[in-house]
């Protein structure tokens, strides 16, 4: 798959917010954000999970998706993503299922291993062990969101006949995805049991190869178990800010970059800016992490996406919160008047239009001055018959009363 007139967009929102900024308030712009791309014509929105950090600030992208589908009518709604090792899959499975009913179809189930190792060791679990126990939990999971029945027994769950007691909304299951950061585990699941892949681990040349090298786990992974996965279900993470201009757009994130690059470099184990980097903007943008520029700037970065993976289903943008909110809101309207259109087929015969009329207006203008003075002619000709009628005093010209001929109007 490489037409990129299928391709769709969406967000990955950690969501990501310094310590220094009031959480209720932070929160609630997220849930804003999640209404102002559903305006414009967003396909998906992915929320995560984390507990600990102070940054990342959602613990329950469940709780999330409840609030966000009551403040939008057509956006998809995914777990970004679910982390496996803290629940119990028969628990997990029966709450997504609910919001599967409650939001019409709209939810997406993202899982994942867990991505702090702070939230494990706050559980007591070590992060060795979370690769496994989401495997283990998937091979629960999937049977149960198709409605079967599942017997199952692991060191840290035990399932006896268990079966959800609804059936599911979407059929045969709603949409699964896997994430796939760095290691070959999120690929090979999503092979196995035959669902889609969200790649996180950036867009640098060297990353979108690691990208490519986990897609062919993936489909190797299909294949060894009979399964079939499909490009259109493949997701690439990126960053991403638009403006007017490159100056604007570069302007515009060193609002928030540096917060976030002290975060990465502190807390989670994915550094996206090295520590002591002095310049993290220019450390992005030339390293190709990021685009920072305009939608020309960031077409041709989903294009060099593209051509590097050989085709892929879904552009998610991070939603990074780099720039203020009001250059933020600016971005996501310029990235769907701009950019969402030119991968969606949406301008194409438009330009076919112009290009084609604009060729021809030798053909059309002349043909329209044409008719002008013919009619110009024939009204001429009218009126000097009517006059000549006139003066022969064969006929009375009909003066048409002014407005304070009121008396002479009725009569």
């Amino acid at each position: 798959m490489t037409a990129s007139d299928s391709l769709r967009f969406g967000i990955f929102l950690g969501p990501f917010h310094p310590p220094s900024e009031n959480p209720t308030l932070a929160l609630e712009r997220d849930l804003e954000l999640v209404s102002h791309i559903d305006a414009l014509g967003y396909d998906e929105a992915w929320f995560g999970e984390h507990h600990s950090g102070g940054f990342e600030i959602s613990a329950s992208p469940e709780v999330f998706i409840a609030f966000a589908a009551n403040r939008s009518q057509r956006i998809r709604l995914g777990t970004g993503v679910s982390s496996l090792s803290y629940h119990h899959p028969f628990i997990l499975a029966d709450r997504m299922l609910q919001l599967d009913h409650l939001t019409r179809g709209r939810t997406m189930f993202g899982v994942g291993p867990g991505a702090l190792p702070s939230d494990a060791f706050a559980m007591g679990l070590h992060p060795e062990g979370q690769r496994q126990r989401m495997q283990q939990a998937l091979d629960a999971l999937v049977p149960l969101l198709r409605g079967e029945t599942v017997n199952m027994e692991t060191d840290w769950f035990t399932l006896k006949d268990a079966k959800l007691q609804l059936q599911p909304y979407t059929r045969p299951m709603m949409e699964m995805a896997v994430a796939s950061v760095r290691s070959p585990a999120g690929a090979q699941a999503a092979g196995r049991h035959g669902i889609g892949m969200l790649s996180i681990g950036g867009t640098s040349d060297e990353s979108v190869s690691a990208q490519v090298e986990n897609w062919r786990r993936c489909e190797e992974a299909a294949g060894e178990h009979d399964k079939v996965v499909d490009r259109r279900n493949w997701r690439i993470v990126t960053f991403m800010h638009v403006a007017e201009t490159a100056a604007q757009a570069r302007a515009n994130v060193m609002f928030g970059l540096p917060a976030f690059a002290d975060y990465f470099a502190k807390v989670p184990p994915s550094v996206i800016v090295p520590p002591g980097t002095r310049d993290p903007l220019d450390y992005v943008t030339s390293n190709r992490v990021a685009v920072v520029g305009t939608p020309d700037d960031a077409i041709a970065h989903i294009e060099r996406l593209l051509e590097g993976t050989k085709g892929f289903g879904v552009v998610l943008e991070f939603a990074n919160n780099w720039a203020n909110w009001e250059a933020t809101r600016r971005h996501y309207e310029m990235m769907a008047r701009y950019v969402i259109p030119h991968f969606q087929g949406a301008l194409a015969v438009r330009h076919e239009h112009f290009d084609t009329i604009a060729a021809n207006r030798e053909i059309y203008v002349p043909a329209a001055n044409a008719a002008v003075s013919d009619e110009t002619e024939r009204y001429e000709e009218r009126r000097s018959g009517i006059a000549q009628t006139t003066a022969d005093g064969d006929a009375t010209a009909w003066i048409p009363p002014t407005s304070g001929d009121k008396d002479t109007a009725a009569d």
